[in-house]
Parts: C-alpha cells; sequence; structure tokens
C-alpha cells in the first residue's frame, strides 16, 4: 500500500513542484555552478543507490556524513535549501523510482560502518530508505547511530498509514532541523 502512495504522492508532488525546482536549479548554478548532488548510498537490502538532491554544500566537499563536514563548506544557499528542506525536493525522483520511500529510515553513505551495522542488527534494511521518518522529526541524525537505528526499527514496526502521513506532515510543518553539519 505503501508503495502505491509513495508513487502517487512522487509523481504529483514532481508534477506540482517543478516549477519550484526549476527556480532552485537555476539559483544553484550561480551557487555552486552545479546544483545537482548525486551520491552512493545504501538502499534496501543494503544494495546501492544514487541519492539525488540538490547541492548545499561547496562541489569539493568529500564524501562524508553531515555531521562530519565543516559547516564552512555550506553555501549561503545551500544554508537557506537545508533550513527549508528544499534540498530534498529531487528525491522524489528517488520515490518515484522505487529506490527511496517518502517515510523510512535515511539513507546512510557505505562508509558508516558503525550505523549500517547497528540498522544490521535490527532489520533496518528490510524496508526501503526514505525522506523523512521518525528519526528525523525528533532530530535524530547519524551522529547517534545506536539510538537512530533503534527509531528506525521502532518506525518500521509500528509504521501505519495514519503514522505514514504523520511523518510527512511533521516535516513540513518544520519538525527536525535534518542532518547537523559540523563545525
Amino acid at each position: 500500500m505503501t508503495r502505491l502512495v509513495d508513487f502517487i504522492c512522487s509523481f504529483f508532488g514532481l508534477l506540482f513542484l517543478w516549477p519550484i525546482g526549476i527556480i532552485l536549479y537555476i539559483i544553484g548554478l550561480f551557487d555552486t555552478g552545479s546544483p545537482i548532488f548525486v551520491q552512493e548510498r545504501v538502499g534496501k537490502n543494503k544494495k546501492p543507490f544514487k541519492l539525488i538532491k540538490f547541492r548545499t554544500m561547496d562541489v569539493n566537499t568529500k564524501s562524508v556524513a553531515s555531521h562530519l563536514a565543516s559547516q564552512a563548506q555550506v553555501t549561503k544557499f545551500g544554508s537557506f535549501l537545508r533550513k527549508s528542506k528544499l534540498d530534498e525536493l529531487p528525491q522524489l525522483i528517488n520515490v518515484l523510482k522505487g529506490d527511496m520511500s517518502l517515510v523510512g529510515a535515511r539513507p546512510c553513505l557505505f562508509n558508516q560502518t558503525e550505523l549500517i551495522a547497528e540498522r544490521e542488527k535490527r532489520g533496518v534494511f528490510n524496508h526501503l530508505p526514505g525522506i523523512t521518518g521518525l528519526g528525523q522529526i525528533n532530530n535524530v541524525d547519524m551522529s547517534t547511530p545506536v539510538k537512530l537505528s533503534e527509531l528506525d526499527a521502532e518506525m518500521y514496526k509500528t509504521l501505519t498509514l495514519s503514522k505514514y502521513f504523520g511523518y510527512i506532515f511533521a516535516t513540513v510543518s518544520g519538525s527536525g532541523q535534518g542532518d547537523r553539519v559540523g563545525n
């Protein structure tokens, strides 16, 4: 059922939000010269997939978890994108393709071995990763792998259609700040 809802929501989200996406893309061209960020992430059953986002950091930033990156690497426009959560908009393409769900554990990098081990113990990789979820709306990010993987597992065990929409509504209405960026 959630796959059908994911497909319909991402399809109509892309259909109605593409003008905003084009504007953000053009501004991003002036900001970094390369407004789209594509990065390999860990998907369902630990299979790799290419996550698509609007770029929020300098082009030369190393491929590390956000909490390990320097705050100085976030551009001014990137800071706006992160605060407004608009950097996540291109992930609707990932949802439409079936790489992600709207609701699920945020997909990690393959070099986040501690988080991968904790999620594996709890069966988190048996599900599609998502744009938002219980960890995100409670401001728990990847810098605390045990706590995050516990919330991820709890979310999947108790996920209902009403909670699914509740997580989306909480995110859109401003709950959670996303992954923090290091100093």
